[in-house]
Parts: C-alpha cells; sequence; structure tokens
C-alpha cells in the first residue's frame, strides 16, 4: 500500500499537467473501484477546473472550481500516470487504452491522466470542498508528520499512557497521518529503538528524538521517489528508489548496517505485518 512518500511523489508529478486546468473530459469505465463511484461522476468532473492538488495523509484531493473535491486513494496497486504533457515534463504520447484504466482525465492542456488499477482496490469520492476535512475518511486523522501541527510536545503528549508498542502508535493514523509499515521500520532503526517497547513506556527525550528523524526519512523518500515494490509508480511511469537504501525493512537475514553493530536484521509479526529490525542496537 502506497504510503506518504509515494503519494506525495505522485501529487508533484501530477501537478504540473493538473493545477490550473480543466478537465475536458472525464471518462469513468466502470461502476465502481473498491467502493461504487459517485452518481454522475464523469459529469460532474468534466469542465472543472482543478484549482488546487493537495495531499492528506494517504490521499490525494483535487479542489475543483465547482465546490467539489476529488478524492483519490491508489489503493495496493493503482496508479495515476500523465502522458502528452504540453510542458515537456513526460515524455511518451498517449498510450493505447488498457484493461484496467478505470478512470481517465483529458486535460485542456492537452495532458491526459489515467488511474489504472488492476485489483480495484483503490478509490474515488467527490466531497464538497467547505466540508471535506469531515468527511469520514479525513476526519480521524492525525496531524501531517511533515507539517506544523507534528511536533515533539505532541508526539510526547500522544505516547503518554498508551500500553501499545511504538510500531502500532506510530503506524496510528489517528496519531501521525501517513505513516506506513515500511517507513515505520526505517524510523525506528535510525533511531535505535526497539518496535517491541511499549509507545507510553519511552522516555520523552526519546519520544521526542523520533520527530526529526520521521522528517527526515520522509523527506528521503520523496528525493528518491519513492519506494516501488511491487505496484508503485510515479507520475510519469518510473520506479521510485528509495528502496535501495532500506535499513531494515527486507533485509531479514542481512548484517545490521549501523557501523560497529554486529547484529542481523530479524523480523517479527506485529498486528499482522511484518516488522523488520535489528535486535542488537534498538533498545
Amino acid at each position: 500500500m502506497p504510503e506518504l512518500p509515494e503519494v506525495e511523489t505522485v501529487r508533484r508529478g501530477l501537478s504540473p499537467a493538473m493545477e490550473g486546468a480543466v478537465i475536458a473530459q472525464a471518462q469513468v469505465n466502470r461502476p465502481n473501484l473498491r467502493w461504487p463511484f459517485p452518481e454522475n461522476m464523469a459529469a460532474r468532473l468534466t469542465g472543472t477546473r482543478v484549482l488546487a492538488l493537495r495531499r492528506r495523509s494517504k490521499y490525494l484531493l483535487a479542489d475543483l472550481d465547482s465546490g467539489e473535491t476529488l478524492l483519490v486513494h491508489l489503493g495496493m496497486s493503482g496508479r495515476m500516470t500523465v502522458s502528452g504533457d504540453p510542458l515537456g515534463q513526460f515524455a511518451h504520447d498517449h498510450p493505447a487504452a488498457q484493461k484496467h484504466d478505470h478512470v481517465v482525465f483529458d486535460m485542456t492542456n492537452g495532458a491526459r491522466i489515467t488511474f489504472n488499477d488492476p485489483r480495484r482496490f483503490g478509490a474515488m469520492d467527490l466531497l464538497d470542498t467547505a466540508t471535506a476535512n469531515q468527511h469520514k475518511l479525513l476526519s480521524v486523522l492525525g496531524p501531517e508528520p511533515l507539517g506544523n501541527d507534528f511536533h515533539e510536545d505532541y508526539l510526547v503528549q500522544a505516547f503518554k499512557g498508551r500500553n501499545t508498542p511504538v510500531k502500532s502508535a506510530l503506524l496510528d493514523q489517528g496519531i501521525i497521518a501517513g505513516l506506513g509499515n515500511i517507513y515505520v521500520c526505517e524510523v525506528l532503526f535510525r533511531s535505535q529503538v526497539s518496535p517491541r517497547r511499549k509507545a507510553g513506556q519511552i522516555s520523552a527525550s526519546r519520544v521526542a528524538g523520533l520527530v526529526p528523524v520521521i522528517r527526515d526519512v520522509l523527506t528521503d523518500a520523496i528525493k528518491a521517489g519513492g519506494s516501488s515494490l511491487k505496484d508503485f509508480r510515479q507520475a510519469d511511469g518510473n520506479l521510485g528508489y528509495f528502496q535501495h537504501s532500506f535499513d531494515v525493512y527486507g533485509r531479514e537475514g542481512d548484517p545490521c548496517k549501523r557501523d560497529g553493530c554486529s547484529g542481523i536484521i530479524d523480523r517479527i509479526t506485529q498486528s499482522g505485518r511484518s516488522t523488520f529490525f535489528c535486535g542488537k542496537c534498538q533498545r
């Protein structure tokens, strides 16, 4: 499932082709993905101008001049790619239609945005822009880890009294929006914190120390274009490269990369997800 860096990478790739442009024609090729599309979605999108393209957690949000906001979730295999961009950002012309091209936006600037999703775990919805933050998917989200509302004092207070493992706390979207399994593993390794530690039992100074590490890991991943594991592609169709920099994720049985550490990367299961860590230097 794409995490914050992957979704932010897609947003940045789509922005030159979509922001300020009009959707000349929206084409919806099936009635649903993870849930049914909004009624008359193609007609409601056609002719609207994209005022802003933003991200909230793992969701893309396109604010339209109609007063509605298009919410997009990529799911497990969803891709949004651009072709025919007149700004010269993308080299390829419009490709032939594919079986799983479920939604297509032809923009007045000549760009085409194609949402392709073989597994159909992605989703789209239309929200009233003025009340979008009250939508059931958005209202439960915590602060953005790269935003001003996420800081040391906030995380220290959020962890107080929590008896869940720190990894589970960091994955809780109500505490921090957008973090997923891959980047939490990487954050805990860089911070030398064991994923088994109870969130409420970690000292305030160590909890506070997680904040800059979270920001650094996410920033590094965005610069690398995200992590391409299985299905993820950037908006120009290229792969992300951060997976080549993983310190622990997917490295079970490999030597620890930390200088001076003789540990071996281990894998355990927490809440049904694989956790990768070094039991020697993460305490």
